[in-house]
C-alpha cells in the first residue's frame, strides 16, 4: 500500500512539473510577437551600443598612446565591434597589433594576431588569416594562447573546406580541421565553454544527437539570457533539433537566438534568416518577408564578405516572397471580378424582369459603385506594396499585350509586309535591353555605391573611366561589375551583355593593360572592392 502511494505521489509530481515547464515555454506565436517588437525597437538597441562605443572612444582619446591603457581601450572597442561591424573590429585590432609590435609586447602581439586571424577567417578573408597565423612562432607562444591558436587554425580550415569547390582541397582542409580540433581538445579544460561546444559539435557530427543535446543542456544552463553566449547556444540547439526533425523546437530556439541577437544589436548572426526560410516554407509570408528584409539589412551593416555569400539566397527568397504576395493580391482581384460580374448579371436580370423596382436597382447600383471604389483602393494598395520590381514585370506584360493586339490588327488588315518590317526592327529589343541594364546598374550600385571610384583607383590616372551624363555604368564597368558579382566566365558575360566572347576578352585585356597594378593582381584587387 505504501509503495502504491509513493508511486502515485511521484506521478502527481511529474504531472505538475510538466505543467510548469509548459507554462514557462513560450509559444512560437509569442516569440514571433516578441521578435516583431524587438525589430520595431531595434534603433534604440543600436543607439545603446553606439553610446557604449562612443564612451569607449572618449576613454581612448584620453589614454596615453604609449601606455598599456591605450591597448586595453582599443581592445574594448574591438569587442563592441566584433559582432556588430566587421571592418571596424579589424581596424581596431590592427591598431593594437601595431602598438604591440612597436612596444615589443610579444604576448600582446600574439594574442592580437590570433584574434585578428579568427575574425578574418570567420569573415571570409582566408588568405589574410593564413598570413597572420604564419607569423606566429608556436615555440614562443605562451601556453595560455595555445588553445586560441589551435582554435584559429581549426576555424580557418573548416571555413576553407566549406567554401572550396575542389574535392581534393576539400578533403585536405577537412583533415587539417579535424587534426587541429583534436589538438584543441587536448589543451582545453573539460569544463570550459569552448570544450563543451566542440564536444557537442563532434557528437552531432557523429550522429549521437541525444548526447549532443545533453551537452547543450549543460551549456544552456550556464548561459545567462540576453547574452551573446545565450544566442550562440540556442542557435546550436536549433541545429540539433533540425537534425532530429523536430521543426517546432528548431523554430523556437531559432527565435530565442534571433531575439537575443536583435536586442543586443548583434549583426553577425544566422538565426533570423534561417527562421524566415522555415516560416516561408510554412506559408507565413508576412513574417518571412519582414525577417528577411531585416536580416539582409543587418548583414549589410556587419559588412563581411562571407556573410554576403551566405545570405545571397535571401535575395531570391525575397523575390519569391514578392511573387507569393502578388499572387495573393491577384487571387483577391479575381475574386472581386467574379463578385462584380455576378452582381452585374443580377442587375441585368433585375432590369429585365423587375422594371418597376427602380429604387432597389438604385441601391444595387450604389453597392456596385462602392465595390468598384473598394476594388480601386485595393489595386492602389497592391501597386504601392509590390513596388518597382513588380512594376517592371507589369510593364513587360503590357507591352507584350499591346504588341499582340497590334500584330493581330495588322494581320487582320493584311499588312504583312509592314508587320515583317517591324519584326525585323531591333527597336523593341534595344529598348528592353536598355531597361534591363539600367535596372542592373541601379541594383549593383546599391550594393557597391563606390564601385566606379574604387575601380578607377585601380587604373592609371590618365586612363580613368569618365561616364557620360546620365550614365550609371558603361560596358567596361558592367563587365567588371559582373566579375565582381562572381560571374567570371566570359561566355556568360557575353551572353548577358549580348557581345561575342572575343569582344569580352578584348575588353578585359584592354582594361587590364590600363591598370596601375600587374595584370595578374587586377581581378584579385577588383574582388576586394566593397
Amino acid at each position: 500500500m505504501k509503495r502504491k502511494l509513493l508511486f502515485f505521489c511521484l506521478f502527481i509530481v511529474a504531472i505538475v512539473q510538466n505543467i510548469v515547464a509548459s507554462a514557462d515555454t513560450p509559444t512560437i506565436a509569442a516569440l514571433t510577437a516578441s521578435l516583431d517588437e524587438a525589430i520595431g525597437a531595434h534603433e534604440h538597441s543600436v543607439a545603446v551600443r553606439e553610446n557604449r562605443i562612443a564612451g569607449l572612444k572618449r576613454q581612448l582619446m584620453d589614454a596615453d598612446t604609449a601606455g598599456i591603457s591605450f591597448f586595453r581601450w582599443n581592445g574594448e572597442i574591438y569587442k563592441e565591434y566584433k559582432a556588430y561591424i566587421c571592418d571596424s573590429a579589424i581596424h581596431y585590432l590592427n591598431i593594437n597589433l601595431d602598438w604591440a609590435e612597436r612596444h615589443k609586447q610579444q604576448d600582446a602581439a600574439h594574442e592580437t594576431r590570433l584574434e585578428l586571424a579568427y575574425l578574418m577567417a570567420s569573415a571570409g578573408m582566408y588568405e589574410e588569416a593564413s598570413y597572420l597565423l604564419g607569423q606566429i612562432d608556436r615555440n614562443t607562444l605562451p601556453a595560455r594562447l595555445l588553445p586560441d591558436c589551435y582554435h584559429c587554425y581549426h576555424k580557418l580550415y573548416d571555413e576553407l573546406s566549406i567554401y572550396t569547390l575542389d574535392d581534393t582541397f576539400k578533403k585536405r582542409y577537412q583533415a587539417l580541421a579535424v587534426s587541429y580540433d583534436d589538438s584543441l581538445m587536448q589543451v582545453l579544460p573539460p569544463t570550459s565553454a569552448l570544450y563543451l561546444e566542440r564536444r557537442e559539435m563532434r557528437e552531432a557530427a557523429a550522429g549521437n544527437l541525444d548526447e549532443a543535446l545533453s551537452i547543450n543542456d549543460t551549456r544552456l544552463a550556464n548561459a545567462e539570457p540576453n547574452t551573446p553566449e545565450y544566442a550562440l547556444v540556442t542557435y546550436h540547439r536549433s541545429l540539433l533539433y533540425h537534425r532530429m526533425g523536430n521543426r517546432e523546437e528548431e523554430k523556437r530556439y531559432l527565435a530565442l537566438s534571433a531575439l537575443t541577437d536583435i536586442r543586443l544589436s548583434i549583426t553577425d548572426h544566422a538565426s533570423l534568416w534561417t527562421l524566415a526560410e522555415l516560416l516561408y516554407e510554412e506559408g507565413d509570408i508576412e513574417h518571412a518577408y519582414r525577417y528577411i528584409r531585416f536580416s539582409w539589412s543587418e548583414t549589410n551593416r556587419y559588412n563581411a564578405r562571407s556573410r554576403s555569400l551566405q545570405t545571397a539566397g535571401i535575395l531570391s527568397l525575397i523575390d519569391l516572397t514578392y511573387q507569393a504576395m502578388r499572387e495573393k493580391q491577384n487571387d483577391r482581384l479575381r475574386l472581386y471580378i467574379w463578385l462584380i460580374s455576378a452582381l452585374t448579371l443580377l442587375l441585368v436580370a433585375a432590369v429585365a424582369f423587375i422594371y418597376r423596382q427602380m429604387k432597389r436597382l438604385s441601391v444595387a447600383r450604389n453597392r456596385m459603385e462602392q465595390a468598384n471604389e473598394q476594388l480601386h483602393i485595393s489595386n492602389h494598395i497592391k501597386e504601392e506594396y509590390i513596388g518597382r520590381f513588380m512594376n517592371l514585370c507589369s510593364i513587360y506584360i503590357n507591352r507584350l499585350d499591346t504588341y499582340r493586339r497590334m500584330v493581330n490588327k495588322k494581320i487582320s488588315a493584311g499588312q504583312t509586309e509592314e508587320l515583317l518590317k517591324m519584326v525585323r526592327s531591333r527597336e523593341v529589343l534595344d529598348t528592353g535591353l536598355k531597361e534591363l541594364y539600367e535596372h542592373f546598374d541601379t541594383a549593383f550600385l546599391h550594393l557597391f555605391p563606390n564601385f566606379v571610384d574604387k575601380f578607377n583607383d585601380l587604373l592609371q590616372p590618365e586612363e580613368r573611366i569618365v561616364l557620360r551624363k546620365g550614365e550609371l555604368l558603361n560596358t567596361e564597368l558592367r563587365i567588371f561589375a559582373l566579375i565582381r558579382l562572381g560571374i567570371d566566365d566570359s561566355s556568360q558575360i557575353a551572353e548577358f551583355l549580348r557581345y561575342s566572347v572575343n569582344t569580352i576578352y578584348n575588353y578585359r585585356a584592354k582594361v587590364k593593360n590600363k591598370a596601375r597594378i600587374s595584370r595578374e593582381d587586377f581581378e584579385t584587387q577588383l574582388m576586394l572592392i566593397r
